[in-house]
């Protein structure tokens, strides 16, 4: 479906897949208009709902800045998925309760993170390095890392939120792995350092911003650089923690069910982040704020809630979307909301078929809290193609 709506507002034209589009999302997309840097145009995907400064759900490309809080907190956030030789006719409901377990023992969640013995320290060597670098030029991000400084027990884990880890099936029984994790506590800490730099910065120079949330860092000034080595870590650490996730989630089902073998290579792709893109004639920084890349060819990931069905999906190279698409359902109704208007009865009856928790305390992720994912993929058919439509059979949540 093509683009549903031009907003013009004394900025650049912002497009939008969607009709579905709040006041205050629609506030968010004219505030990104405005600012001086923006190249050509704004793209809202379907998925589009508020979120800090800048919304979720939007390409955001400018030339010559980047807006930090605009990549968001969770530098890196993305989704991997792999399919397996193993079928439906291979797995019944007891084995998959005992791949549950072994996966949550296996990989730490929430704010746990693994020990000193089971951390993948040789992963880790690469990052150590740059690391110390940053240190160097910027002391005081060690004070903001906080408990996170251990990050080499972090990498391997899942967080909290909205990352999960799915076991799912696909339309011909094909069984997947598929997770959602980002860079984790040490990608938080530097994205909240460099944001609250950002906004001195702008304070500093008198700068005026309809939002304090939209302060941008310019390629001409000092600490652009040092944004971009930062970013760099973080992206990488983040697709490494999706790595070594993943292996140890197919160990886990190794443990458990028949001998399988992977059916092609693993998918990965970041929804937080910023890249240097060419578009429309120009170089520009693209950033994708719950966004996937959908180049013409590429494979990409869109997941559902815990209870729907999510797309593997081919790219169509869509030049008004920066060649982009919705990176998943996205949220119509917050965590508070959810958690007080459903019950763990409404959750274990949209959950029915996944063994996941039905409990309280994941209230805020039951699928009501989420737009129809089938009509997102409707809006973004001249985005995307479903190459692939699973539905998960375990669930395991941050």
């Amino acid at each position: 479906m093509p683009i549903q709506q031009v907003i013009a507002e004394g900025g650049k034209p912002i497009k939008v897949w969607t009709q579905d589009l709040d006041e205050v999302s629609r506030a968010q997309l004219i505030n990104i208009s405005r600012l001086p840097f923006i190249h050509h145009h704004v793209a809202a995907m379907p998925d589009v709902h508020a979120g800090i400064g800048a919304t979720i759900g939007s390409v955001i490309a400018t030339r010559g800045a980047i807006i930090p809080a605009a990549v968001g907190v969770d530098i890196g956030c993305g989704m991997a998925a792999v399919r397996t030789s193993l079928t439906a006719e291979q797995i019944d409901e007891r084995v998959l309760r005992r791949v549950y377990d072994q996966i949550c023992r296996d990989v730490p969640a929430g704010r746990e993170q693994h020990s000193d013995t089971r951390a993948p320290h040789d992963a880790a060597k690469p990052f150590a390095e740059p690391l110390q670098a940053m240190l160097a030029k910027h002391p005081k991000l060690l004070k903001s890392f906080g408990k996170h400084a251990n990050w080499v027990n972090q990498l391997g884990t899942l967080g909290s939120g909205n990352h999960f880890i799915e076991v799912c099936l696909d339309e011909s029984g094909k069984l997947w792995v598929m997770l959602h994790t980002g860079s984790r506590g040490i990608g938080n800490a530097m994205a909240t350092y460099f944001i609250e730099l950002a906004q001195r910065e702008i304070d500093r120079q008198r700068a005026q911003l309809p939002d304090r949330d939209l302060a941008y860092f310019s390629e001409d000034k000092p600490y652009f650089k040092d944004y971009l080595e930062a970013v760099d870590w973080a992206q990488r650490y983040a697709r490494a923690n999706r790595n070594q996730i993943m292996r140890l989630v197919l160990s886990a089902l190794k443990r458990h069910l028949p001998p399988f073998t992977l059916e092609g290579e693993v998918i990965d792709c970041h929804h937080n982040y910023v890249e240097r893109e060419r578009h429309l004639g120009a170089k520009v920084w693209v950033t994708r704020k719950g966004a996937i890349r959908a180049g013409k060819g590429e494979l990409g990931i869109v997941p559902g809630s815990m209870g729907t069905q999510s797309y593997i999906v081919r790219g169509l190279g869509n030049p008004e979307s920066f060649c982009s698409s919705a990176h998943g359902a996205g949220r119509c109704m917050s965590r508070n909301a959810a958690a007080k208007q459903f019950t763990p009865a409404d959750l274990a009856a949209q959950t029915q078929g996944v063994i996941c928790r039905k409990d309280k305390h994941v209230l805020d992720e039951i699928p009501a809290a989420y737009k129809e994912i089938d009509q997102v993929m409707t809006n973004q058919s001249d985005l995307v193609e479903v190459v692939y439509t699973l539905k998960q059979v375990v669930c395991i949540k941050g």
